[in-house]
């Protein structure tokens, strides 16, 4: 079985984070970088199908400038095959779309029995590259995934769904799978695995103009930091039953807590 893994690279969590001078993004002059969580869950089941069905291959994609290679390099000391890198600065601020669509440009001569990315970027949050790159390759896909059995020619995962619920999905392969955090313990990577990954295969590829192009469908006009406000409002009139019945209103209506 051949498995892709995507992964991004993203801010650390625990950077100061400040806005640029335009209100378009951050300054990333002093930031420091790690792998995006989720991604990260997602490579390490692609690690554990790999152990429970006795081989295959795990091939990691990363998209992003040359930083992105220490990315690529855990991945490989961590277990992966070999990686694909799709060089380029132009490929930060893409929009989910243009993401998938250089992507699967890269991966698609790859003929996957099976494409795991994480649910959502720590940066942007969009949680839509891997349901749109799906499109693009005309597979399958499912969301939100916290256990695989790709036994036989079908897999069935297990979604998790709102409010504490659970759903069991039977989807055809090739298929394209966002593993949610948390689905298993990731490993670390050993002395071994360092010094093998140095020998392992890193493919660059340059993303395709026309995807670079459909960036412009979408652009940030603005990022800013939240407003803290606040605001007193009495209930009531003096009147505690009344003010209980409003508060309780308010409570369901707009907080929405039951």
């Amino acid at each position: 079985m051949k498995i892709i893994v995507l992964m991004k690279q993203v801010a650390n969590k625990d950077a100061i984070l400040r806005i640029n001078k335009e209100a378009t993004w951050i300054e990333e002059g002093d930031l420091s970088y790690e792998v995006n969580e989720s991604d990260g869950y997602a490579l390490e089941e692609s690690l554990r199908l790999k152990e429970k069905h006795g081989g295959g291959e795990v091939v990691v994609c990363s998209m992003g400038p040359q930083r992105v290679k220490s990315v690529i390099k855990d991945a490989l000391a961590r277990g992966a095959d070999r990686a694909i890198h799709v060089v380029g600065d132009d490929t930060l601020r893409l929009s989910p779309f243009a993401a998938a669509w250089v992507l699967a440009e890269a991966i698609r001569g790859e003929q996957a029995d099976l494409i795991l990315t994480g649910l959502q970027s720590d940066d942007n949050g969009y949680a839509q590259t891997g349901v749109i790159l799906a499109e693009l390759l005309g597979v399958p896909h499912a969301t939100i995934v916290i256990e695989v059995d790709a036994a036989g020619e079908q897999l069935r995962v297990k979604r998790e769904l709102e409010s504490g619920w659970y759903q069991w999905y039977t989807i055809q392969k090739p298929a394209l799978l966002t593993i949610q955090s948390g689905i298993s313990q990731i490993r670390y990577a050993t002395l071994k695995g360092i010094m093998a990954a140095k020998k392992k295969e890193i493919k660059e590829v340059q993303p395709a103009l026309e995807a670079l192009a459909a960036a412009a469908h979408q652009r940030v006009t603005k990022i800013y930091f939240p407003l803290k406000t606040k605001q007193t409002q009495f209930l009531g009139d003096g009147d505690a039953k009344a003010g209980a019945a409003l508060l309780a209103e308010k409570l369901r209506t707009e907080a929405r807590v039951f």
